[in-house]
């Protein structure tokens, strides 16, 4: 039977039973159980009728803890987890990388054979690091492997030793190959143009042309080269001043029907325009099936360069009717076209009005070309206007200013603008001082002010001298 009676109490039993008497006696109201205990069960009786109940049959009440307590229990707060930092790099993990050398040294320690993708990789390496020491090197172990490398290999130690600057030796690995491809001669070209041996490019690429007429079966290599040799050469040309060999080039380009990019119509019209040909500039121009910005912004660059403002100003003005985005320097040429033409600054505040528009008035550049169009048009206040716009102004705002003042004859406001550029912690050239000086000692400028302000205006120039 269930022990049961609302006013028994529950019984406290130690962690061992072992420590109860074999007779234990629980008096509760009056009543008494008897129990005794060994190690298996812990039996207990009530008078002499009582059966024996297990451990599992006790039902022992439960009571409702007091919450009054658990609330003055402090909270233990679990330490905070410490992560590492993120893209933490080991210190002697850097301090121990490999270079080329001790990838070589402990290959050659282990008596491995090196396969030519390890050598590839290295090779890589000293491009993209410019390490002239690990290029030799490497270049050296393939020799003593007894390793026959191929065209593609000897194309890649040939751009190592370009990219480190080693030009000799890249000459002579180029000289001792026996089969040579478009890659070959394309990076042995590059190489003299990074060295500014234009005349060496040029007579590699003769000689590239020249082999190509009795080598007939490289005809698919050589016959349409990579658009950026052209152009290395195309800018060989105009240093060694050259123009009838850009001449051949562009006819030779024309018969094999080379796709005209604009990368490379854009070098054929600087190579037209740095020698004033603008016939030249414009047959490539029309001849685009697409032009950009770049193109159309070098036409009227060397129209201005060559005097032809008008011819300038109506390719600005074509521009825009063909919807063509300007930019900083469209807006700047055209600007110093505007400001050589007599028509009042009519055309200049055209311009002004079209770079308000677009937001490029305050672009560096164009600012500087509103001062000087202005100025050059002798509307000297609309130039002291612009130029006071921006607080911020650039040396060659500054000298555009001060010329509008010398060429106005406007002395004393040159004086000032020359000692606002001190304040700005610029140094005027000497030829604006003298230029300065020239216009305070003019006969007319004598007339238009007394002997005082003119002492005076002497004696401020010695300051700033």
């Amino acid at each position: 039977m269930f022990i049961s009676s609302s006013k028994w109490k529950p019984i406290e039993l130690p962690s061992s039973p072992n420590v109860y008497p074999d007779n234990y006696t629980k008096h509760s109201n009056g009543g008494s159980y008897h129990g005794r205990v060994n190690a298996n069960t812990i039996v207990f009786t009530a008078g002499d009728n009582s059966k024996p109940i297990f451990p599992t049959q006790i039902q022992l009440p439960l009571q409702r803890p007091n919450r009054q307590l658990l609330h003055r229990i402090p909270a233990v707060t679990p330490p905070p987890i410490i992560s590492p930092p993120k893209n933490r790099k080991s210190t002697a993990a850097a301090a121990t990388k490999a270079t080329t050398s001790d990838i070589l040294r402990l290959m050659d320690g282990l008596g491995l054979p090196i396969p030519v993708d390890i050598y590839t990789y290295l090779a890589k390496e000293c491009t993209a690091s410019r390490d002239p020491t690990g290029a030799i090197e490497l270049h050296a172990h393939v020799n003593r492997s007894g390793l026959r490398p191929g065209l593609l290999f000897c194309n890649r130690i040939l751009l190592m030793y370009v990219s480190c600057g080693l030009i000799d030796s890249a000459r002579h690995l180029f000289d001792t190959m026996p089969v040579k491809d478009c890659n070959s001669w394309a990076a042995m070209i590059a190489g003299y143009i990074d060295v500014a041996n234009h005349e060496e490019a040029i007579n590699l690429f003769i000689e590239m042309r020249r082999r190509h007429q009795h080598n007939h079966h490289n005809a698919n290599v050589l016959d349409s080269p990579d658009s950026w040799i052209i152009v290395s050469i195309l800018k060989a040309c105009v240093h060694t001043l050259d123009m009838g060999l850009g001449k051949q080039i562009h006819g030779w380009l024309s018969k094999i029907n080379h796709p005209q990019d604009l990368f490379l119509s854009s070098s054929l019209i600087n190579l037209y325009g740095k020698f004033g040909c603008l016939e030249g500039v414009d047959f490539v121009f029309d001849h685009l099936p697409r032009r950009n910005t770049v193109v159309w912004t070098a036409k009227i660059v060397y129209n201005c360069r060559e005097e032809h403002f008008d011819e300038a100003l109506a390719v600005f003005k074509e521009m825009g009717r063909e919807g063509v985005k300007k930019n900083g320097s469209t807006f700047s040429t055209v600007l110093r076209a505007c400001g050589r033409i007599e028509d009042d600054g009519q055309c200049g505040r055209q311009v002004h009005a079209s770079a308000i528009k677009l937001g490029l008035e305050s672009n560096d550049f164009v600012h500087c070309g509103l001062v000087d169009m202005y100025a050059k048009c002798g509307l000297i206040n609309n130039a002291r206007m612009v130029f006071e716009t921006r607080p911020q102004r650039t040396s060659a705002c500054w000298n555009a200013m001060l010329m509008g003042y010398i060429q106005g004859g406007h002395g004393i406001e040159a004086i000032k603008i020359l000692y606002a550029m001190k304040a700005a912690g610029l140094q005027p050239q000497e030829s604006l001082l003298n230029e300065v000086r020239f216009t305070c000692g003019s006969r007319d400028f004598v007339n238009k002010t007394d002997a005082m302000v003119h002492s005076n205006i002497h004696f401020e120039m010695k300051k700033l001298d």
